[in-house]
């Protein structure tokens, strides 16, 4: 630790040394350094004495040198000890100083035509903001900048950009210009990100304790969630304070990602960040070229540097600021172009300059002593030290640094890529997400039991509850692979949360807001007030409002096979098989048919009828009509009875398998508007809210919401709506009534429904989801939404939800009648109605038969003696009236009754048709 005052005397000795043994030398150059940067004289002297002793370069000349120290924010003291170095003739001029006093000297180099090598410096190490130097068109600017310009605007947007930054904050501390970024401001609100500045004060204590007292819980949650992402913009001491201080306060937490940006970091400096800080950390600072030789980091090209300076492990050279390294290549710099100088024998000596004086000339010898610096080059410290046609450095290179995701002190930090302003950014920026670093982590996890989501599987008394349902499925997932073990109850007044009058919230989101539970999950919707107080992961299951209905009940028709015909269309046939009798009975009355022998059938009008139904039904019948008239008739008769017996088989079959009976309500709109059935929602859920935003906005479209709303808010909401999810289901089972609610919980009831007495409808766009609800600022957020994420991407989440909503289930969702019969099978109510009239028929026939049965044997007893020769008078004149014997008739039957049957047959039917023609 004494190298430093020993380096110091031994400088200062070679100084006055040089001073007076070298009255004589042709080589003097001028220093000017802010007061606070004694840093900079020692490396300074020490390079000048590095240089004085190497031979091969100025040979026998020594450099002699003065040096004077100024307030970096007075320009004047500055421009007057400028002077008194030019007095004293100088070949070139060197500063250290900040902004402010740069311009001053500028111009003064600029009047006398000394060469000036300007080192932009900051104050305590805070990023560098851009000077500003004025730079004229003519050949009389002789200030040279031997920093790079300020490139931090470019790193942070490119590093930002890679990202996919969308909202910070950035911090910088109170020495920083914050004029030095407004070209980056500019750009990233330009691509719409959304940032925020905040200043960090000296007392930083003070600072966060000033926001716990004037912040409310919900602000300051919400600047704990701006917080997780951050650019600090300050010097190293500054940002290791500030991050102390958020972390033992708990505003951060190992979900964040915080950029420090900041030339002047060294190795110690990062070493000490990376173990104060959690989360992730990503370090920007300017680095330089290190020879792989270790034997070669003190030499550049025939120069020999100072051990202390160039190696890595000494306490000196790890301490130094950029500063220091740039005023030795400056050093360098110059003595190699006095080396050309000489060598090319067009010295113009130094002479004593006046500023004072107003007609002091300027040095005759600068323009040509500027030149030769401006076409010179070394290597050094900071690699290629050169110069541009605007007089500026142009090589500089920025190292990005970054630690991985974590909560542990002390974890280590790589290398992510590098950036320059030419080739941009080389290596890769991606957001690698936390690990799997949860293993023995306890979370206290509240829920609302809403089947299928979570519901109670195994309740022995004594014994704590076992759950299950699809996001207890989930649950288990994420905790398998992050390997977190849970405990689980249910919100005390079963409510997902709403906001009451006093601010506060109850339900499963008051629990995590008033810290009692690390985690919640049931059926909870994502919805932008409850994100103003707890995070959400991303969205595990799309979320749509359904509403459940009753299923129509399948009334019993058991006239069903008269339906493929209208009545208007039965009686129509109806009148045609009588019309058509009648026709046929009158064509064979004015044309009697002639009947073959034995025939017995008469042109009677019942016979006629009789006939022409049975060719209807199909069934046929001894044809007795010869008549050419006849016959056209019954041709046109039975074309047309094939044709509807054909058109009825048909309809018949697609009305006996095919279910015709659809409700009238099938969307949302048809169940706005109507209001035969009444509907309604749990009170105070995301259902009640959505409905009553989207009803009572004046901008909205369409007027489905708000007649929806009309009829939810009767009574202000006590007549329709119930205040669980299991009141609205059974509601609708019972009576007249249609449940509004998650269309995933609907449609669970519907498939798993014993009667299947349910069905579904809804919106089939998801507007929203089902996430996992956290505290805010909840380290966990962004490990869960990865792994949900992840079970999405390889079709675990699919397999969990078919597990609760399988594709085929026993009751289908969107009918509104029962289909849960299989097959195509006909039961005994569709043929009802044919059995029926096969029952009237027969108890008709019955009757009749009882009827006739009464009326032959009261007919009988009124003449019961005079049959018998009343059927033989009429048999006589019969014989009479027909020429042809009844013989052959005889033979026919197998006794006489027979035979005088058809006797009295053929006579009934010559007395009804007229006298029969011969054959």
């Amino acid at each position: 630790m004494e190298v430093f005052p020993l380096l110091l005397v031994l400088s200062v000795w070679w100084s006055r040394t040089w001073d007076l043994a070298n009255a004589d030398s042709i080589i003097h150059i001028g220093a000017i350094f802010d007061e606070s940067a004694k840093k900079d004289d020692e490396v300074f002297r020490t390079a000048v004495g590095d240089l004085n002793q190497n031979e091969e370069i100025l040979q026998t000349e020594k450099i002699t040198f003065s040096v004077t120290f100024v307030d970096g924010s007075n320009p004047f003291q500055a421009v007057q000890e400028a002077c008194e170095l030019m007095n004293q003739g100088i070949l070139a001029l060197v500063s250290s100083i900040g902004c402010t006093s740069a311009g001053s000297l500028q111009s003064l180099a600029d009047a006398m035509h000394i060469p000036h090598l300007f080192i932009q410096r900051s104050t305590a190490g805070t990023p560098r903001s851009g000077c500003g130097l004025t730079r004229s068109n003519r050949n009389d600017d002789y200030t040279l900048s031997v920093r790079p310009p300020v490139y931090l605007n470019d790193v942070i947007l490119r590093v930002v950009t890679e990202y996919a930054w969308q909202k910070f904050i950035i911090f910088y501390d109170s020495e920083y210009d914050i004029r030095g970024i407004q070209e980056f401001l500019d750009k990233v609100s330009q691509q719409g990100m959304d940032v925020a500045l905040q200043k960090v004060e000296n007392n930083i204590n003070k600072m966060i304790t000033t926001l716990f007292d004037t912040l409310r819980i919900e602000e300051l949650n919400r600047y704990r969630d701006t917080l997780r992402r951050a650019i600090l913009v300050m010097n190293p001491a500054t940002a290791k304070s500030f991050i102390t201080e958020v972390v033992e306060t708990n505003l951060v937490a190992f979900d964040c990602h915080w950029i420090i940006i900041n030339e002047e970091i060294n190795d110690v400096d990062v070493q000490e960040l990376v173990r104060r800080s959690i989360g992730r950390l990503t370090i920007i600072r300017q680095t330089f070229p290190v020879p792989q030789n270790i034997s070669q980091r003190c030499f550049r090209g025939n120069h020999r540097i100072s051990s202390t300076l160039c190696d890595p492990k000494d306490p000196f050279a790890q301490n130094m600021e950029i500063s220091n390294l740039y005023i030795y290549d400056t050093v360098l710099l110059l003595a190699n172009a006095f080396h050309k100088k000489l060598e090319d024998r067009k010295w113009h000596s130094m002479a004593s300059l006046s500023c004072i004086r107003k007609n002091s000339k300027p040095w005759q010898g600068g323009r040509s002593m500027l030149e030769t610096i401006k076409k010179g080059g070394v290597s050094g410290l900071t690699g290629e030290l050169e110069f541009g046609e605007n007089g500026g450095n142009p090589n500089v290179h920025f190292e990005i640094l970054g630690t991985n995701y974590g909560e542990e002190l002390g974890r280590g930090i790589r290398k992510l890529g590098c950036w320059n302003p030419v080739t941009g950014l080389n290596g890769s920026l991606t957001d690698k997400k936390l690990e799997n670093n949860m293993r023995g982590v306890v979370l206290r996890v509240v829920t609302v039991l809403e089947e299928p989501f979570v519901m109670v599987s195994e309740n022995v008394l004594g014994k704590p509850k076992k759950y299950q349902g699809f996001s207890i499925d989930v649950l288990d997932a994420l905790s398998n692979y992050l390997g977190f073990n849970y405990e689980i109850y249910v919100a005390p007044d079963h409510k997902y949360g709403s906001p009451q009058e006093d601010g506060t919230w109850n339900g499963l989101v008051g629990e995590l807001v008033f810290k009692r539970a690390d985690i919640g999950i049931s059926a909870l919707t994502i919805t932008p007030d409850r994100e103003n107080v707890v995070d959400f992961t991303t969205r595990y299951m799309d979320y749509s409002v359904g509403v459940l209905l009753r299923r129509a009940e399948k009334t019993v028709d058991m006239f069903a096979c008269l339906a493929p015909f209208d009545l208007s269309l039965w009686a129509c046939i109806a009148g045609t098989v009588l019309l058509v009798g009648l026709l046929v009975y009158l064509l064979n009355w004015l044309n009697p048919p002639r009947l073959q022998m034995g025939s017995m059938t008469s042109t009677t009008l019942y016979n006629s009828m009789w006939f022409v139904y049975g060719s209807f039904v199909q069934q046929g019948g001894e044809v007795p009509y010869t008549t050419l008239a006849t016959r056209m008739m019954m041709g046109a008769w039975w074309l047309f009875a094939l044709i509807v017996i054909s058109s009825y088989t048909a309809n018949l079959a697609a009305f006996l398998t095919i279910t015709r009976i659809e409700s009238s309500i099938q969307s949302l709109q048809d169940l706005s508007k109507q209001t035969d059935i009444p509907y309604g929602t749990v009170l105070d859920s995301a259902v009640y809210e959505h409905v009553r935003m989207k009803g009572m906005n004046p901008f909205e479209r369409d007027s489905m919401y708000s007649q929806m709303w009309r009829m939810i808010n009767r009574s202000n909401g006590s007549e329709n709506n119930v205040l669980e999810s299991q009141a609205g289901i059974q509601k609708v089972k019972y009576g007249n009534y249609a449940f509004v609610w998650d269309a995933a919980v609907l449609e669970y009831v519907a498939i798993n429904d014993p009667d299947c007495s349910f069905y579904t409808i809804g919106n089939t766009v998801a507007d929203r989801g089902y996430g996992i609800a956290l505290q805010h600022g909840s380290p966990y957020r962004d490990v869960f939404s990865q792994r949900i994420l992840e079970l999405q991407q390889n079709g675990d989440m699919d397999i969990l939800k078919h597990k609760w909503w399988p594709k085929n289930g026993q009751c289908d969702l969107y009918s509104s009648v029962d289909t849960k019969q299989k097959g195509g099978a006909l039961d005994i109510k569709s043929f009802a109605g044919v059995f029926c009239i096969l029952a009237a028929g027969i108890v008709l026939s019955c009757f009749i038969a009882m009827l006739e049965t009464w009326w032959n044997k009261r007919k009988g007893s009124r003449v019961p003696s005079k049959e018998a020769p009343s059927l033989q008078n009429e048999t006589t004149t019969s014989e009479r009236r027909n020429p042809w014997p009844l013989r052959p008739c005889l033979k026919l039957g197998s006794n006489t009754w027979r035979s005088q049957a058809s006797t009295h047959g053929l006579h009934q039917s010559s007395q009804l048709g007229g006298p029969l023609d011969d054959p």
